[in-house]
């Protein structure tokens, strides 16, 4: 693609999106002149009109919550990954005029992973229960030889999550939310809550943990993350999802492959006022 074209992160809320931050800095990294990335506030009800208003100068769009299921029925075309947990983050418009829908997410935690030396491990722990730990679980059917402990707060998630389980191919195991810090036994942890949900979990972080994936980007680090790097253990946070994610939107809407992942990952840290990967030390 040569000519300018448009791009946009959609979603409620959206004021906090990172996204348009990351985007600008790889177009102006690309030298993609004309580009631009904006962010739209925009829920279900409005997602339809707002899709109908997209002409030739679009390239694609970023979603975010509420959108990513409720997209699915208005695109012409959705790829294996994002239908394999009901979930789009990624649309990019075709010259052809189709939408094809798709999910990086899932491959940008394979490629955070990957960069902080984790490719396989034979058992993992998540978090929480929402989209994000579904889509966690997909991760993690690709590098986890052994069973996945997702701990939840009600049996109605248990189920759901044991349902994905199945659909995935990763042998699911459920335990109470009150169990939770038994998680980090786990060589590898996924922490896919909301900020401050595992705030009280973080003194019961073993010495010489193994790897934390926090998903959380702001506030840097979470209490859990700063705990796990004083003990010792590995840790991934959310601005490396965001960033490895948005990657593969780059190259997906533009053409343009590989995508400079360090001048975008630097624009985030700018934007969040500090470093992601900087930790307290070891103690």
């Amino acid at each position: 693609m040569s000519k300018a074209k448009r791009a946009a992160v959609l979603g409620s809320p959206i004021a906090h999106s990172l996204s348009p931050v990351l985007h600008r800095a790889a177009y102006a990294e690309l030298g993609l002149a004309g580009w631009t990335y904006d962010r739209f506030e925009v829920n279900e009800a409005e997602l339809p009109g707002f899709l109908a208003t997209l002409d030739e100068s679009w390239a694609g769009l970023s979603l975010t919550m509420p959108l990513k299921r409720a997209v699915i029925p208005l695109l012409d075309e959705v790829g294996e990954t994002a239908r394999s947990v009901e979930a789009v983050n990624t649309v990019v418009l075709t010259e052809q005029g189709r939408r094809v829908g798709d999910n990086t997410d899932i491959p940008g935690m394979v490629a955070a992973l990957r960069e902080h030396g984790v490719e396989k491990v034979d058992g993992a722990a998540v978090l929480g229960a929402g989209a994000t730990a579904s889509s966690a679980l997909a991760a993690l059917s690709g590098i986890c030889t052994g069973p996945v402990t997702v701990y939840v707060r009600s049996e109605a998630r248990a189920a759901e999550m044991r349902g994905w389980g199945d659909r995935l191919g990763v042998e699911v195991r459920t335990a109470g939310w009150a169990r939770a810090a038994r998680a980090f036994e786990a060589p590898l942890v996924v922490a896919t809550t909301p900020a401050g949900t595992t705030d009280d979990l973080a003194p019961s972080v073993p010495a010489r943990p193994g790897t934390l994936f926090d998903v959380v980007y702001d506030p840097w680090p979470t209490p859990l993350a700063a705990a796990w790097a004083r003990r010792g253990g590995v840790v991934v946070g959310g601005l490396d999802l965001l960033v490895h994610q948005a990657v593969l939107q780059v190259e997906r809407m533009t053409g343009r492959a590989p995508a400079p992942l360090e001048a975008m990952r630097a624009a985030g840290e700018r934007a969040l006022g500090g470093d992601s990967r900087q930790a307290p030390p070891a103690e």
